[in-house]
């Protein structure tokens, strides 16, 4: 009789896949050049995801970005395959009996609406995350617009808490340097007075949640700081996920992780704090002047 992987490793590979099929229909509507582009890319690339995972894990929640009334797809958009890698790579003992009913799945299926609009599409990431109960387990960040060394479009990066990350080259970034992250379209005052806090050498203006924590990753920065309650846990729950199975952090302002139970409301009220490392993270919240944690509190 054949070995059937752990749930939650069939859930991560399946994932990959169908997070790969939804950035492929996103450059589709990009090339199409369709009215309405962002609500016909957002729309598409969530059913997609949607009723591939649905299809083999009825019993698992998920919880997209868009309210989909019709929830049909063309057949060729339904993803059936686990891909072969990460299905076969050890599971941590911890999620090993993890049930269906135990996760909720968070998809984003088009981080980076604003810079999708305006061209800056490496900037645009697909977001699938995996909560066991209330914790962020499990990740998937797939950006369809990476121009791949071989001239094959699109990445995909993985982590999984327990047993690590994948998909990306992981880089520290300059010890001589203190680089932040933060919102480009988003920003206003108290976001500004938040990095201002920090002392920044550098600060990097880029969209969508899944990018900036791809810059986290990749050494460009050492921070990813959002002093707003603009961010949703779709946004969140998978990058959360792929940062801390790489050793970094995601947590609100005050250093408390959100809850991504499925009974949760959907806005991250008290912001995003993430760095490189815990004791990073430590530092940035002693910084971080108590007018901006009582203006968090009060969202």
């Amino acid at each position: 009789m054949a070995m059937v992987e752990p749930l939650i490793m069939r859930v991560m590979a399946l994932s990959f896949n169908t997070a790969k099929r939804a950035g492929a229909i996103i450059r589709e509507v990009m090339q199409g050049g369709q009215l309405n582009i962002i609500d016909k890319a957002d729309r598409s690339a969530q059913r997609c995801i949607v009723a591939s995972l649905s299809k083999q894990f009825p019993k698992v929640k998920i919880i997209g970005e868009e309210e989909l009334v019709d929830h049909s797809i063309k057949e060729e958009w339904l993803v059936t395959e686990v891909d072969a890698e990460l299905v076969k790579l050890n599971c941590p003992e911890e999620w090993s009996d993890v049930k269906e009913e135990d996760m909720v799945i968070w998809v984003d299926p088009l981080d980076g609406t604003s810079e999708y609009t305006h061209g800056l599409l490496e900037h645009v990431t697909v977001l699938v995350g995996i909560a066991v109960k209330d914790s962020a387990v499990g990740g998937i960040i797939h950006q369809p617009f990476y121009k791949q060394t071989n001239g094959e479009m699109g990445r995909t990066v993985w982590g999984l808490k327990g047993l690590g990350a994948g998909g990306f080259k992981s880089s520290s970034p300059p010890n001589d340097k203190f680089i932040v992250t933060t919102t480009r379209s988003h920003s206003n005052a108290l976001i500004q007075a938040s990095i201002d806090a920090l002392s920044p050498t550098e600060v990097v203006r880029v969209g969508g949640a899944g990018f900036k924590v791809l810059h986290l990753l990749e050494g460009k920065a050492h921070a990813y700081v959002f002093a707003s309650s603009g961010c949703k846990k779709w946004d969140t729950c998978g990058p959360e996920a792929v940062l801390e199975a790489e050793g970094g952090i995601l947590t609100d302002l005050m250093g408390q992780h959100y809850s991504y139970a499925k009974e949760v409301e959907h806005a991250n009220r008290r912001g995003v704090l993430a760095a490189i490392n815990k004791a990073s993270h430590e530092d940035i919240i002693k910084k971080m002047p108590s007018h901006i944690f009582e203006a968090m509190q009060k969202m």
